[in-house]
């Protein structure tokens, strides 16, 4: 069964473009949630650029279906997610001029500071995941690290321009995925999936068990609705 996670940041974003109470994030997850959502993610960056603390109370208190929140390594961060204690953190890295997560976490370059991080939300409760990019050392990072947990960055593939480079990331994407698989890992996957690309990397990485989504569903929630949006690239991950 694949599960979908669904990420009500860029919700967020049209709200804080004009510091306003609307649109709301928590009831585009609601209406998310209607269309087959299992599970809702949300990034409460440093700079809060879209998610703020009070949607991060409110998610956890208020939704249905599991809450993933995706953060960096930050000791702010660490600490509210301990407090509010989400059902996974999705450890990120973050840069303050990004656009979005451009990459995957490099674990091995950080791995003092993932480690203590890993096991502090551990030790409260919390199921840990890595985004990383499909690398077999990065993986192997994460089990040392202490998550059982590992999310595929398929920005590469998704946003490569040449045919031979998105074959080359697809390949590398499908060795990490299945090696991550036979250490046992939970397998998941997100970043640049949208409605084109959904279903042909659910047929071409069968082993991931979950995807996260956000841009792609928000931007096609402005014509269609959320619950549509929703329901359609769910759809085309189950066919795929």
């Amino acid at each position: 069964m694949i599960l979908l996670g669904v990420n009500v940041d860029h919700v967020a974003t049209i709200r804080q473009a004009r510091k306003t109470i609307y649109p709301s994030p928590y009831e585009a997850a609601v209406l998310a949630i209607e269309g087959g959502a299992d599970q809702i993610t949300i990034h409460l960056r440093e700079d809060r650029r879209h998610i703020v603390d009070d949607d991060v109370s409110m998610f956890r208190n208020s939704i249905k279906v599991p809450l993933n929140l995706e953060m960096a390594i930050a000791d702010e961060i660490v600490d509210i997610a301990c407090t509010v204690k989400p059902n996974t953190c999705t450890l990120v890295p973050e840069n303050r001029l990004e656009l979005t997560t451009e990459g995957g976490l490099d674990i091995v370059t950080n791995f003092k500071r993932i480690s203590a991080a890993t096991k502090k939300l551990s030790d409260a409760k919390i199921a840990v995941s890595m985004f990383i990019d499909p690398e077999l050392v990065q993986v192997d990072a994460t089990i040392e690290a202490g998550s059982r947990i590992v999310e595929f960055h398929t920005g590469s593939y998704c946003d490569a321009a040449d045919e031979n480079i998105r074959t080359s990331e697809l390949e590398r994407l499908q060795q990490a995925v299945r090696y991550a698989k036979k250490k046992g890992l939970k397998v998941c996957a997100g970043h640049g999936i949208n409605y084109e690309n959904a279903g042909l990397i659910a047929r071409a990485l069968p082993e991931v068990e979950e995807y996260n989504i956000g841009h792609a569903i928000v931007a096609r929630a402005i014509m269609v609705g959320i619950q549509t949006a929703v329901r359609e690239i769910k759809e085309m991950l189950i066919e795929g």
